[in-house]
């Protein structure tokens, strides 16, 4: 079993994916400083000087007028904190789209190997083998 364990531990796939998920995890935290630090404040400053990362609904309990989403949790009211979801989508898309954009170049470098010229379809064969009984 450990023989196995160490095949597979040495098959380049998952050497790729552990590489894939670091690196990942590395440009997740890259994507979240510039949500967070750049694009929300933009964003934030265009609506007026509207801080995402602390907007939220009270569902229910008592919250102090202005206060922080840590604060309105703290105190015990039940909150959807949909600032944070925001944030999250916009995280999300910029990801994918960097990824998006990463895929595509890879594709146009490293091209898909032409397909092997196929032969005849089965209905020329198949023409081909009649017209030769024919004769």
């Amino acid at each position: 079993m450990l023989g196995e364990f160490k095949a597979f531990i040495a098959r380049g796939n998952v050497l790729d994916l552990a590489v894939g998920v670091i690196i990942g995890a590395a440009f997740g935290k890259i994507v979240s400083s510039l949500t967070d630090d750049v694009i929300m404040p933009v964003i934030g400053f265009i609506t007026g000087g509207v801080d995402f990362s602390n907007q939220y609904t009270v569902l229910s309990g008592e919250v102090p007028a202005g206060a922080t989403l840590a604060a309105a949790r703290e105190a015990g009211a039940t909150v959807i904190g949909w600032g944070s979801f925001v944030t999250a989508v916009v995280n999300f898309l910029i990801l994918a789209f960097v990824i998006f954009l990463i895929v595509r170049q890879a594709n146009r470098v490293f091209p898909k190997p032409a397909a092997a010229p196929s032969g005849p379809s089965e209905v020329e064969l198949l023409t081909e083998i009649r017209d030769a009984l024919r004769k």
